[in-house]
């Protein structure tokens, strides 16, 4: 049997990870990161100290706290807030999981002498005939998380594992009633955890410090002023509610101009792209791609898309082009797109760019 660090949250999925490893004859031990602390000096919705402690208890595994909050702060808000400062549209937990969690994870495994790290996400790993490993779609479909664990390496998955990617959330919450848990009927997070609400544009003003938060124009397709919007950060990609400006017709954002603080206003139809480019690629089931290497996949461009069939294939820079068979809706600039193959395995991902931006 195996040592296992499980990471914990607080909530019922990974409550009942740590259950079935330790139902299973492995030696569990029990770790949660403290990544967030809000204004009221409560925890954030992911590092819940004192419910993961109870769990613990209840479960009687040892239990250990780190503290994480500088590297959530350089690795996650940060970046976060640069990422809004400058039109784009980041996602948080992509950025969080390989760096943060993982990474604390890890180290907790290395003193105490773990064999792996396991957590309560909904996916699977697979091996691929290329030897390389993969993490894999969950057998529950609308609960699956693979889409946000795209950004982990070859020697993370290698210590990693998932109890729950075979599993319903019913069967999950069913599972944590019979071996009492008082998680069991837990609401889940729907938020970033690190912000109350969904106002991102003044957790951003909260903490740009002294960088500056570009106001400008909405424009239409043809540059022509519509009026003036009240900061880029306020805005992404595919938005309709929120504007703050009355057309008389529906409009959406199209396009957000770092340089010159527009906001692209347009119709539904214009909000459509064969092509997109992504950078910052990580590797997961494929190999590196030479240049001028195709391969088919189905591409995610953001959490909840079910993908669409595409051909991505090297630029003469470091990022990749995806032509898409049918467009997409509202690719936005900063979200990341993750390529799957036929069997629901994760190749590849990247963080969606203007394709101008990149060197074709």
């Amino acid at each position: 049997m195996a040592r296992i660090i499980v990471g914990l949250s607080g909530g019922v999925d990974s409550a009942v990870a740590a259950y079935l490893l330790k139902a299973a004859g492995h030696e569990v031990l029990g770790l949660t990161l403290k990544t967030w602390t809000n204004g009221d000096g409560s925890p954030g919705r992911c590092c819940e100290v004192e419910e993961a402690r109870g769990i613990c208890d209840a479960l009687g595994i040892a239990f250990y706290a780190e503290n994480a909050m500088d590297s959530f702060r350089k690795y996650v808000i940060e970046p976060f807030v640069s990422d809004y400062l400058l039109g784009l549209t980041p996602n948080p937990c992509t950025m969080c999981n390989p760096q943060v969690k993982w990474g604390g994870m890890l180290h907790a495994a290395g003193v105490f002498h773990a064999d792996y790290v396991a957590t309560g996400h909904y996916a699977r790993i697979s091996e691929l005939a290329n030897g390389r490993l993969a993490v894999r779609e969950a057998a529950e479909k609308n609960k699956d998380q693979s889409y946000m664990l795209y950004g982990l390496t070859q020697e993370q998955l290698k210590k990693s594992l998932f109890p729950l990617g075979g599993l319903s959330k019913p069967e999950v919450r069913s599972i944590a009633e019979k071996a009492g848990l008082s998680v069991a009927l837990k609401k889940d997070s729907q938020e970033i955890c690190f912000i109350d609400g969904d106002d991102y544009g003044e957790f951003v003003e909260e903490n740009a410090g002294d960088r500056d938060i570009k106001e400008g124009n909405f424009v239409d397709e043809d540059g022509t002023v519509l009026g003036k919007h009240r900061g880029i950060i306020h805005y992404t990609v595919g938005q309709r509610k929120g504007l703050g400006i009355a057309l008389g017709h529906p409009a959406y954002v199209k396009e957000i101009r770092s340089d010159s603080a527009d906001v692209v206003l347009s119709g539904d139809s214009s909000l459509y792209k064969k092509e997109i480019g992504i950078s910052e690629i990580n590797y997961m089931g494929a190999a590196p791609l030479e240049e001028n290497e195709e391969i088919n996949a189905t591409v995610r461009i953001r959490y909840r898309h079910r993908g669409e069939e595409a051909v991505i294939s090297k630029t003469k820079g470091d990022g990749l082009k995806i032509i898409f068979s049918e467009a997409v809706r509202a690719p936005a600039p900063g979200q990341a797109a993750v390529c799957y193959d036929k069997e629901g395995n994760v190749l590849l991902g990247g963080k969606i760019q203007v394709l101008s931006t990149l060197s074709e």
